[in-house]
């Protein structure tokens, strides 16, 4: 099915971010790994960034990062559960440092 957009149609049939997103990374045993964070509701979602400057405001300026397609991170976060895409978030609360908590 395709979505065409026309004079008529009051907004765009999907609502991606235009360009690639600056995705928190962290270092992994393969390499660097994007960031999974948790919704308010516990569910898994990864989070991008239209700017860097947004995403040092949120994480910090010594978060580092990768830019990625909007589909190519889903793909990324999706075979672990990570079905939500969160775009510049206003604040990202910091990883937990309890031992009896975990990160996503």
């Amino acid at each position: 099915m395709s979505h065409h957009l026309n004079a008529e149609d009051p907004e765009p049939a999907d609502r991606v971010p235009a360009g690639p997103l600056f995705v928190p990374v962290r270092s992994g045993p393969a390499g660097c790994t994007a960031r999974l964070f948790r919704t308010p509701l516990g569910g898994r979602t990864a989070v991008a960034f239209t700017s860097p400057q947004r995403l040092a405001a949120a994480l910090g300026g010594g978060q580092p990062w990768v830019r990625l397609s909007e589909p190519a991170l889903r793909a990324l976060a999706d075979p672990v559960g990570a079905t939500a895409l969160t775009v510049d978030p206003r604040y990202v609360p910091d990883a937990p440092r309890s031992p009896h908590l975990r990160a996503a």
